[in-house]
Parts: C-alpha cells; structure tokens; sequence
C-alpha cells in the first residue's frame, strides 16, 4: 500500500469502524493506534497509521486504493463483499442498497437466482 497514513474522515464507516469522526477519535485512543497530527489543517486533527488499524479495515483500504478485484483474504467473507462493493459505480451501490431495503436478502438472491442448493459459490 502506498498510502500510510490516513485522516479520520477518511477511516469512518470502514469496514465496520465507527461512522463519526469522534468515533473513530475515540476507537484510536482506546486501542492506542499510531497517530500524527495533520499538517496544513488548523485544530486538533489527527491522522493514523495504516500498520496500527485493524486488519480488516487495512484491507478494506488496500482494495479501495487499488482497485484490484477481491483483493482480500480469501476466507475473508467481509473484506470481498468491500472489495466488491467499492467497485461498484455509486448508481449499482444505491440499486443494491435499494433492492435489500425493500426485498431483503431473499429478494437479493432470488436476483441472483441462486437456488439454496449448497454454500458453494460456484452454483447460480
């Protein structure tokens, strides 16, 4: 990852992180993250280390910045739908939203014509 050091605007609703920033603030505090204090901003803002976050939220970042489909571990059912999900142009993410708020995710698999047979991913 080229990017290490990331603002708490940038870390909020991460892969289940706080969605506040004085969430994030006080997430960081009690876990002891790496912090520094931002440089061009006035007050107290703070930035944090990519190595001092938790991991599913370091790759959760790794796949938004490169892009790289499913670029998580592989048993990581969480960090592939991100990954997935942040491909998705911001029409497809309110189209999908949309369609679990109304049908649930019954409604998403009858979409998806999945037929409940077994776990595995291959059958549709």
């Amino acid at each position: 990852m080229k990017k290490e050091w990331f603002s708490t605007r940038e870390l909020t609703g991460v892969a289940g992180l706080p969605g506040t920033i004085q969430g994030i603030n006080q997430k960081a505090h009690r876990e002891k993250w790496e912090s520094r204090k931002r440089t061009g901003v006035q007050g107290k803002a703070l930035e944090y280390h990519i190595n001092s976050i938790p991991e599913k939220v370091q790759i959760a970042l790794q796949a938004k910045e490169s892009g790289v489909q499913f670029d998580a571990i592989a048993n990581d059912s969480l960090a592939v739908w991100i990954s997935a999900f942040h491909q998705l142009t911001e029409t497809e993410r309110e189209i999908i939203i949309s369609l679990i708020m109304r049908q649930g995710i019954a409604g998403l698999m009858e979409k998806v014509n999945w037929n409940g047979g077994s776990d595995d991913a291959s059958q549709s």
